[in-house]
């Protein structure tokens, strides 16, 4: 996508596809380690149709924006001003952070709320190529039982756990689907 392409790839029904965009997210919140399917957008070369729908749902002209190394470009800057008009922050600033796991690093860069305010903490979305074997299981709020999902770190990951209810919550993104891993989930590591 060239930069007089930045109007194209947006929603084609803006309120249908973000209300479905957002459903989607909101259901993979609530069900963390289920994919969900999260189409609509058509975000510059290199990123998802995922994280590209999900980039358009939760930005908005007051949400701040971190965007990876990785990921960092001026074809989606342009895209996310245009279709968003989200700003663009430093880590330490942002309320969404968006990019590859190791781009993300360091996790203590990011707010991760306070006492009063935990919702003040930061949201990771974490653009994959696929998603991967199950390494780690979740039991938790919204986990009948126990789940197993593929993670980037689980040692890293259990951490911010710990620190619930303050600490980060992570979307994971991977061609067309989403899956969420919240802070109040518990992480084991697969036996």
């Amino acid at each position: 996508m060239n930069a007089a392409n930045h109007f194209a790839g947006g929603f084609s029904a803006p309120a249908t596809d973000a209300a479905h965009a957002f459903r989607a997210a909101m259901n993979a919140m609530a069900r963390p380690g289920q994919a969900f399917e999260i189409t609509g957008a058509t975000p510059p070369e290199g990123i998802s149709i995922a994280a590209g729908t999900l980039l358009l749902t939760v930005c908005d002209p007051e949400t701040k924006l971190y965007l990876a190394k990785d990921v960092d470009s001026e074809a989606l800057r342009a895209w996310i001003t245009f279709h968003t008009g989200a700003p663009i922050v430093a880590a330490g600033e942002a309320d969404f952070a968006f990019g590859g796991w190791d781009a993300l690093m360091p996790l203590d860069q990011y707010r991760i709320g306070t006492s009063e305010y935990p919702d003040r903490s930061t949201t990771l979305i974490v653009e994959q190529a696929a998603f991967g074997a199950p390494n780690a299981v979740l039991s938790g709020p919204g986990i009948k039982d126990q789940i197993q999902m593929s993670l980037p770190d689980v040692a890293q990951l259990q951490r911010n756990t710990v620190m619930f209810p303050l600490g980060l919550d992570f979307f994971f993104t991977a061609g067309g689907q989403v899956m969420a891993l919240p802070r109040s989930s518990q992480i084991a590591e697969e036996v």
